[in-house]
């Protein structure tokens, strides 16, 4: 870290090394590091500005717009912390990009699955706030996401995420020697009655702390398994990558038109005919 300042907007992030004006626009967060030039490829430009641990990231532009993006690793604890350091260098807007496995028959591999809110079976989030306060994509990353995969013409799914902090526990698998912990069934079928759609590792953590924090945040997952098919393929995560990259591009379309109607919130009255 850099400096003597006491203010941590100030200084280069321990974690992510970021600083001031090293990120443009909204920023997608996937886990893998590998994964951020999956995500940009399709941008016009990108260059690298950080790269440490597990958190890599690019900046560029789509479409014209400013956009970037963070690998975060895996799990909400590290998410958490990317949230936090991209939030001190001025970051205010963030899509979770990645992959997921379908817990609902009608939830093919390959499709999109865009979290209008996540139910937080993760402890990190509960670090910072009572576990009954709701992890809510926003309003406006939601609209974007929806325009994008419309536009792009993939299927996709709107609804209820459910974020773990265990891939195999957490999510009903069994673990060694096939170990499950107790009511592991009963527990799945729960969530699957109430019309849960997916089970993924960061998103509640993610929107749990824009909520707090009066940012914007979001996310699209591509479909790798369904857990009622027993369908499983690693297939398809340009979908997301693309679909994400459109939104950050349309979100700052949303506020520059926001800004020309002196409206505080995007709505359906102001038209996105336009863009």
């Amino acid at each position: 870290m850099t400096g003597d300042s006491e203010d941590p907007n100030d200084e280069v992030q321990y974690h992510v090394e970021l600083g001031e004006g090293d990120v443009d626009g909204p920023v997608l967060l996937p886990g893998d590091p590998d994964r951020v030039e999956v995500i940009a490829e399709c941008w016009d430009d990108y260059e690298e500005r950080a790269r440490h641990r597990e958190y890599r990231t690019l900046a560029g532009s789509y479409d014209g717009e400013p956009v970037s993006v963070t690998s975060t690793g895996i799990g909400a604890p590290s998410a958490a912390i990317a949230v936090e350091e991209l939030a001190r260098v001025g970051a205010d807007s963030f899509i979770r990009v990645g992959s997921c496995g379908a817990i609902q028959e009608e939830v093919a591999v390959g499709d999109l699955v865009i979290t209008t809110a996540a139910v937080r079976q993760e402890g990190t989030s509960e670090e910072y706030v009572r576990e009954d306060y709701p992890a809510a994509a926003h309003d406006e990353v939601v609209t974007a996401l929806v325009t994008a995969a419309e536009r792009l013409g993939y299927d996709y799914h709107l609804g209820v995420t459910c974020s773990t902090d265990s891939f195999y526990a957490g999510q009903s698998r069994p673990g060694l020697d096939g170990f499950q912990r107790a009511r592991a069934e009963e527990r799945l079928e729960e969530l699957q009655e109430a019309g849960v759609l997916n089970f993924e590792m960061e998103a509640s953590a993610i929107m749990t702390l824009a909520g707090l924090y009066g940012l914007r945040a979001g996310a699209v997952c591509t479909v790798y398994a369904n857990r009622v098919t027993g369908e499983f393929r690693t297939e398809g995560e340009e979908k997301a990558a693309e679909t994400a990259s459109m939104a950050a591009a349309l979100l700052a379309k949303m506020d520059r038109t926001k800004a020309e109607a002196g409206a505080d919130r995007w709505h359906a009255g102001l038209s996105l005919d336009d863009w």
